[in-house]
C-alpha cells in the first residue's frame, strides 16, 4: 500500500470527521463485544454476505478513524517500507538536519544507498515508541517530585 495523506479541511472534511467519529464509536463497540475473537465477522448494512477480518485490521481501522475524527491527515506506510530522510523526518513532524542528527547519533537505524540514507518504517515506529516511553517516564518523575514538594 503505498503512502498518501489526505488533508481534512473545510465543511467536507467537518462531514467526515463526524462520520468518523460515529464510525470510531460503534468500531469500539463492536471490538469491546468481540474481544476475545482474534478474527471478526461484521454485516455490513443491507447486505446478505458478512465481511471477515482479521482483529488487527480492524484495530487499525479504529485507529484511523479516531485521527480522522479529530481532523488530522492519516497516512498508511507498511512497516517494511524504506523512507527517504526527509518522509522521515516528515512522519515524526522534526527537520530534516534533526533527523540526520538522530541517525548519526545510532537513535534511529538506516542504510545507505550510494549517497542517500533509508529509513525503514519500522525502525522509525520503534524509535519513536521508546521517546514516548522515555517522556512518559519523565512526566511521571515530575509528576512524582511534585507531590513530594506538595505542589499538587
Amino acid at each position: 500500500m503505498a503512502a498518501s495523506a489526505v488533508d481534512r479541511h473545510g465543511a467536507n472534511g467537518l462531514e467526515e470527521a463526524e462520520a468518523a467519529a460515529l464510525a470510531l464509536r460503534r468500531v469500539k463497540k463492536f471490538l469491546a463485544e468481540h474481544e476475545r475473537e482474534s478474527v471478526v465477522r461484521a454485516v455490513v448494512e443491507g447486505e446478505s454476505d458478512a465481511l471477515t477480518l482479521p482483529r488487527g485490521a480492524v484495530e487499525l481501522l479504529a485507529t484511523v478513524l479516531a485521527h480522522m475524527a479529530a481532523g488530522r491527515a492519516v497516512s498508511v506506510v507498511p512497516s517494511h517500507a524504506e523512507l527517504t530522510t526527509q518522509q522521515a523526518a516528515d512522519l515524526l513532524n522534526v527537520s530534516r538536519p534533526f533527523l540526520i542528527g538522530l541517525l548519526k547519533a545510532g537513535e534511529i537505524e538506516y542504510r545507505t544507498v550510494g549517497t542517500h540514507r533509508r529509513i525503514r518504517a519500522e525502525s522509525l515506529l520503534e524509535y519513536r515508541r521508546r521517546d514516548d516511553q522515555a517522556r512518559r517516564e519523565a512526566a511521571d518523575e515530575l509528576t512524582a517530585l511534585n507531590q513530594e514538594m506538595g505542589l499538587i
